[in-house]
């Protein structure tokens, strides 16, 4: 485990792959950490350096005080970049972190060689649905949206074949730091990049989960608004490819950094 802090803030980030290959990073959905990407950079760590982080509220990050805004995010990804002396990547994020992904590649496009956004939109949700998780997280915890959350991150399949795998799951949702979570929650409430994605110069892949209910397919092919863009559907599968079927997400990117030619 490796730790740095940014801005006062401790973040845990994992670094794997040769020295000196072309980056790609990896940021978390709401609810989880870093650990959602393992079977992916699996499959890319003996060509690429692969950089994952546990998001400021999540996993073994600092939860600091007070609501997160989109620039918070970007301040901790930009600082983590800059630490690990890591000039350019392809940034690879789902849910709200494909938001922070496409924030990113607004804020420093010199930075960004290509953008993999799965399962995420420019705007998600509206302000009363945010606003009624961040009061049950801080009055209630986690555990009373645990179940509805989990019939939106995973497909019927998923959770009827693989009930083990569902019940970790859980446990990591429910295991959030709550405070940290409603922070986050704040952040998808203020953001809405509709408007400016569309200057966005990095060719990017979009991948909607047809069996997502957190963010249904017509709300990701939001992101097709980026110029350089190209939408893939994966039949059958949930609002976290990377868990359900990281083969098919691999295979994907795979082919999304040949055509970049990245790498």
């Amino acid at each position: 485990m490796s730790f740095v802090r940014i801005n006062s803030t401790l973040l845990h980030y994992r670094l794997t792959g040769p020295d000196g290959a072309p980056a790609l990073v990896f940021v978390n959905s709401l609810g989880t950490d870093a650990r959602i990407w393992d079977a992916v950079i699996a499959a890319f760590a003996g060509r690429y350096r692969c950089l994952s982080y546990d998001k400021r509220g999540h996993g073994l990050s600092d939860a600091p005080a007070g609501e997160y805004s989109l620039d918070d995010h970007l301040d901790d990804l930009g600082g983590l970049l800059e630490r690990l002396n890591i000039d350019r990547a392809v940034v690879i994020g789902v849910s709200i972190g494909g938001l922070i992904a496409q924030g990113f590649a607004l804020r420093a496009p010199e930075r960004v060689a290509g953008l993999v956004l799965c399962c995420t939109a420019p705007r998600m949700g509206d302000a009363a649905m945010w606003a009624a998780r961040i009061e049950t997280a801080r009055s209630q915890g986690l555990a009373p949206m645990a179940d509805p959350v989990m019939e939106r991150w995973f497909s019927p399949d998923f959770r009827r074949y693989r009930p083990d795998d569902l019940a970790g799951w859980r446990n990591l949702f429910v295991r959030t730091n709550p405070l940290g979570y409603a922070s986050c929650c704040a952040t998808l409430r203020d953001t809405d990049l509709t408007a400016q994605i569309v200057g966005i110069p990095a060719p990017a892949l979009i991948v909607a989960g047809g069996a997502d209910l957190a963010a249904p397919v017509e709300l990701v092919r939001g992101c097709s608004a980026i110029s350089h863009s190209r939408f893939e559907i994966l039949e059958g599968v949930g609002h976290i490819p990377s868990i359900e079927q990281p083969a098919r997400l691999s295979a994907l990117i795979e082919d999304f950094l040949k055509e970049a030619a990245y790498g």
